[in-house]
């Protein structure tokens, strides 16, 4: 059965986009007040087709009591700016954990993994703009969309530092908070067609804020952000957390073609980081995969761990996992290891 998740695809590897379904769910406990316009599936009011089309969602929460739900580890499919106007709120993106205090500004990129809640998300009123700009990988050029309307110089400022640096929570400016109280006015109107002069402009006026605040802070910049080795090592990051990803079958060229790279550079870089080439490297984390299953999950037969792996044959993942660990999987499973890895 075809997943109910909307997906979407970059270069040989399959994005599942965030649901927001913990939110949709409060909402509709009416534990929270939402106010949104949206493209996709997001919760909120449909923009019109072609309106703003790179806005994936543009709104806000309220939450006046206790909730019992968080928003669980995921990515989004743009760049996330949020605000948090009023209470408190856990909030975590890759290694990075804190509390949120009023007039805390977020900004997130497609490929960092974030959680907002911690576990459960606070009183308070939480503003976010989630906007496409092309790209899943650090590595990948930013493309804006044409109603943003930035002089060169200012727009080309404001993606050195989304690029560059990747602090993810800074101190709003007054003017930050109230862009992002007159967006909230303007998701609220009545019909949608209203809002969208409205949130251009804002929209617009909240980047040349950003600009600013990013100005009076001189932030440092590290191009090592934006390197193709960079998108590698979150390849490869993510391949050897993500089981899922692991049970695709992978191809040179799709690896390659993930991080927007050759197949020449890809290897290259692997083999750097890695100190094996990639196929080697998938097998080496399908492995570790097989291994952790084998001890966690007794009833399974072996041939089934290993398609749940990757393995297109379980007589190729014995053999392999044989060479790995100097043993069966089924003498591995038995406590009969020869502590080998190779």
């Amino acid at each position: 059965m075809p997943s109910p998740v909307p997906i979407y695809r970059d270069g040989g590897e399959t994005y599942h986009a965030d649901m927001c379904a913990p939110l949709t769910q409060a909402v509709d406990r009416r534990q929270v007040r939402l106010q949104a316009v949206v493209h996709g599936h997001y919760p909120g009011k449909r923009l019109p087709r072609g309106a703003l089309s790179e806005v994936k969602t543009i709104g806000y929460w309220d939450a006046d009591q206790d909730q019992d739900w968080g928003l669980p580890w995921h990515r989004n499919e743009g760049v996330e700016f949020t605000f948090l106007e009023s209470g408190h709120l856990g909030f975590a993106v890759d290694d990075f954990e804190c509390t949120l205090q009023p007039d805390d500004l977020t900004v997130t990129r497609p490929w960092q993994q974030h959680r907002v809640g911690s576990p459960n998300v606070g009183l308070g009123r939480l503003h976010w703009l989630i906007l496409d700009v092309g790209v899943r990988r650090p590595n990948q050029a930013w493309k804006w969309p044409p109603w943003i309307l930035l002089s060169e110089p200012d727009l080309e400022e404001l993606t050195n530092v989304l690029r560059h640096n990747e602090q993810p929570v800074w101190r709003a400016s007054p003017e930050i908070g109230r862009c992002f109280q007159w967006i909230s006015e303007a998701v609220r109107q009545e019909t949608v067609v209203s809002t969208v002069s409205r949130l251009a402009v804002h929209v617009n006026d909240l980047f040349l804020r950003l600009v600013d605040l990013f100005r009076r802070h001189d932030v440092a910049l590290d191009k090592s952000l934006s390197s193709s080795r960079r998108t590698v090592e979150l390849f490869l990051a993510d391949l050897r957390a993500n089981p899922e990803h692991l049970a695709l079958q992978w191809t040179l060229e799709d690896m390659a073609g993930s991080c927007g790279l050759g197949v020449t550079q890809f290897v290259y870089h692997v083999k750097r980081l890695a100190n094996m080439t990639p196929l080697h490297y998938l097998n080496h984390c399908r492995l570790d995969l097989a291994a952790g299953l084998l001890r966690e999950r007794r009833e399974a037969a072996i041939t089934d761990v290993a398609l749940s792996c990757g393995f297109c044959s379980s007589q190729y993942f014995a053999t392999a996992f044989s060479r790995r660990f100097g043993c069966s999987p089924r003498e591995f499973r038995a406590g009969r290891r020869a502590h080998r890895a190779t």
